[in-house]
């Protein structure tokens, strides 16, 4: 559903037009900030619900307004980069971003994918399960809502897709091709080392000891899967 509001943080002037543009085609409003220091400032005073950010900022780069960001809300984010390395992904994807976009990119790409993290960001429709349950965690899809005991986690939109496809098939081990797939909801080219990312983000939340990890386990040469008794 549009109409939500996107916080586009790009220094080129000409990108952000550009992007600018294309978004609010697809009837989204947007705010525009063009380094860090003016992206948090724009962020808490207009709560958008989604932020496309540029890495290669100035005065506070991308990664740093991500981590500030990230200490407070769960909000989408969708890094932008010219940095191919994949050592510069995978920082913004452990510091809490849902997805990334390389640049030179097409400006419809950028819309698709705020289109589909968005709409992992939604509750979804009234289904016939409702609420997951597996030791101490409780993941209820009607309220968008992951409880570690009584306490509420705070996931993102793509960490909570992500465990409500593993604790939905406890046991089934899924490549990590295939939960790209799943999680992302359109065949994006993607890294598979995307969902190494956020299952260690993940672990961090909802495990007792991350490194010991009794819900999401890793099935090595394989992928991941949701432990099928992870009370006992």
């Amino acid at each position: 559903m549009a109409g939500e509001t996107i916080l586009v943080v790009e220094d080129e002037p000409k990108i952000s037009e550009l992007l600018q543009i294309y978004l609010e085609k697809e009837g989204y409003q947007v705010v525009v900030a063009a380094d860090g220091a003016a992206a948090l400032e724009a962020f808490r005073r207009r709560q958008p619900q989604l932020l496309v950010l540029d890495l290669n900022l100035p005065v506070m780069d991308g990664l740093e307004v991500c981590r500030r960001i990230r200490r407070d809300s769960p909000i989408p984010i969708i890094m932008l980069t010219a940095r191919d390395e994949e050592a510069d992904k995978l920082i913004g994807l452990e510091l809490g971003a849902d997805d990334y976009v390389t640049k030179p990119f097409s400006p419809r790409e950028v819309v698709a994918r705020v289109r589909a993290v968005l709409r992992r960001a939604s509750p979804p429709l009234p289904s016939g399960q409702d609420t997951l349950r597996a030791g101490d965690l409780t993941l209820d899809t009607a309220r968008h809502e992951v409880r570690l005991g009584d306490r509420v986690l705070e996931l993102t939109p793509t960490e909570f897709r992500l465990l409500e496809v593993l604790m939905g098939q406890p046991g089934r081990v899924f490549s990590r091709l295939q939960l790209l797939d799943l999680v992302q909801g359109e065949a994006f080219e993607g890294y598979e080392r995307t969902i190494d990312a956020h299952i260690k983000n993940l672990r961090q939340k909802v495990e007792p000891d991350p490194q010991h990890p009794t819900y999401l386990l890793t099935v090595y040469g394989v992928g991941y899967k949701f432990a099928e008794r992870p009370d006992a």
